[in-house]
């Protein structure tokens, strides 16, 4: 039987990847923010009863990190308000809702991978205004799924590593901070989750399904041999990232190890064991994203875009000639002034999910690629 499914951030990396991937027995509608602003409630209520959604999926957000700290209103509209009036339309409709939220609700403090217990506590406007809505949606709809994810890549958008290889491929040298660290997303990975986390949730209480077969969209069924039942995810906060966590100048140095790779292999004939590792421990074998954008000195455009410092003067063909990791250089966050402060540490404890049957997966089976999609379009 079809559902009637509205996913909101339709033109972002997640809107995106969430459209390419839904389930055959989705009838999507997605909309991005000229076809539906969630900042103003009586669109949204509008729209919700025009369509009567049994889901809605909220992947619109202000991300914008730094120049929130200047757009606090507009930071809290779209990150706040949005999200409750979403929550509120859901529940006129009798839908739940799934809401992304994001690891820069925490302050860093900890070096341990946070879990969906721990206090958080953000250092700047992007954090808090995305905390605060949080704590609305669940005021409103204490079943709604708020879902947690970090540093989210992909071959589309602006992201990390499309900013990376951009300056890379302009022969820009780069230096990246070295003391963030967090567990990179890829965009595909984190709609697989949200899809299988909404097929537990739209499942039948109670419901079972035969040994062997498809359960809620790939999600965890509970019991030995014979039908069993589908485990039903409660309302609340689940985190979900990448298994990988490193600095953003190792993840920049990943980056750089797989476009060697793609430069010296451009057909893709030829698979290179341990082809991207950025600590040396061969971490990925084979040639298998609130991601926002910081790394290296203060830069000539705007957004959260990083620097690369002046461009060397080089071709990008000759730029692909040469080794990419000769262009990056690691620095301390001291080193790169910025509007925000960024937490040291946002890893994510993703054992909530895992124990649902959806587990993270590591960087090498995402990364190598997006990085030969983005060097092929460009």
């Amino acid at each position: 039987m079809k559902i009637n499914v509205l996913i909101t951030g339709a033109c972002g990396q997640l809107g995106r990847s969430l459209q390419k991937l839904k389930p055959p027995h989705w009838a999507v509608t997605a909309l991005g923010s000229k076809q539906l602003d969630i900042t103003d409630a009586r669109a949204v209520r509008e729209r919700a009863m025009a369509l009567r959604p049994a889901l809605i999926i909220n992947a619109a957000a202000y991300n914008a990190v730094d120049r929130a700290e200047q757009e606090r209103e507009r930071a809290f509209a779209v990150n706040a308000h949005g999200p409750q009036n979403l929550a509120r339309a859901a529940n006129e409709v009798g839908a739940r809702l799934v809401h992304v939220s994001t690891d820069y609700v925490f302050d860093g403090h900890s070096r341990q991978p946070y879990d969906e217990q721990a206090r958080p506590n953000p250092l700047n406007a992007y954090g808090e205004s995305k905390l605060r809505g949080e704590q609305w949606v669940l005021r409103e709809q204490p079943h709604a799924l708020v879902l947690r994810t970090a540093w989210v890549f992909s071959a589309e958008g602006q992201n990390f590593v499309a900013a990376m290889l951009k300056a890379a491929q302009q022969g820009r040298p780069l230096r990246v901070v070295d003391d963030q660290t967090g567990a990179p997303t890829f965009a595909g990975d984190l709609a697989q989750a949200i899809i299988a986390l909404a097929g537990l949730a739209m499942a039948e209480p109670g419901s079972r399904a035969a040994a062997g077969g498809p359960v809620a969209d790939g999600s965890r069924r509970e019991g030995g041999p014979g039908p069993q039942r589908i485990l039903h995810p409660a309302g609340g906060v689940y985190h979900y990232s990448g298994s990988t966590a490193l600095t953003r100048y190792e993840f920049a140095r990943a980056i750089f190890q797989a476009a060697n790779v793609v430069a010296a292999d451009p057909a893709g004939t030829a698979r290179a064991a341990g082809a991207v590792d950025p600590t040396g421990t061969a971490w990925a074998a084979g040639a298998a994203g609130t991601g926002e954008l910081q790394a290296a000195q203060p830069s000539t455009s705007s957004g959260d875009h990083p620097s690369g410092g002046h461009p060397g003067g080089e071709s990008a063909a000759r730029t692909q000639q040469r080794d990419y990791l000769d262009l990056l250089s690691p620095i301390p966050s001291s080193d790169y002034p910025s509007a925000a402060v960024r937490p040291k540490y946002s890893v994510l404890s993703c054992n909530k999910m895992a124990a649902l049957g959806i587990p993270p997966r590591p960087l090498a089976e995402s990364l190598p690629s997006v990085v030969r999609a983005l060097m092929a379009s460009r």
